[in-house]
């Protein structure tokens, strides 16, 4: 492929993926953009905290692993469930953990770490619908 076609090409596939993210409903929009994807990105700011490496690594890899299935599909996809679903249920339950421990925590990390569960799991209700379809609808065809 020439470099103008793959031009083209990743421009046009950056444009299907935004008029596909564009097209769900508003409150979606809104949920993803102030909501799951800063409130996944902000354990970057806590990497000296206990385990704030491995939380930020399983946060940000629920959502990184979307973009090869955005990719695939030029745009969304019940697919992107099932990242969310592979990293983020053990984040919640390392959250949980933590929470309950007696490990010394930032006042700010803790308030934060309850940011994020309430995020996430609300996240994990509608991907769990969300993967059960697509994964259905999988082994209909």
């Amino acid at each position: 492929m020439s470099p103008a076609k793959y031009q083209y090409g990743a421009k046009s596939m950056v444009l299907d993926i935004w008029r596909s993210f564009r097209a769900l409903p508003l409150w979606v929009q809104i949920w993803v953009a102030a909501f799951l994807v800063p409130v996944n990105l902000f354990p970057l700011a806590f990497l000296d905290q206990p385990r704030g490496h491995l939380i930020a690594l399983l946060a940000i890899a629920g959502m990184a692993l979307n973009v090869p299935i955005m990719v695939a599909a030029r745009g969304m996809s019940g697919a992107m469930a099932l990242p969310h679903v592979l990293c983020w249920v053990p984040l919640v339950i390392i959250v949980t953990l933590l929470l309950m421990s007696e490990e010394f925590l930032s006042p700010a990390f803790v308030r934060f770490l309850w940011l994020l569960l309430i995020v996430d799991i609300t996240s994990l209700v509608f991907d769990f619908r969300d993967a059960a379809h697509w994964l259905k609808s999988r082994k209909a065809t």
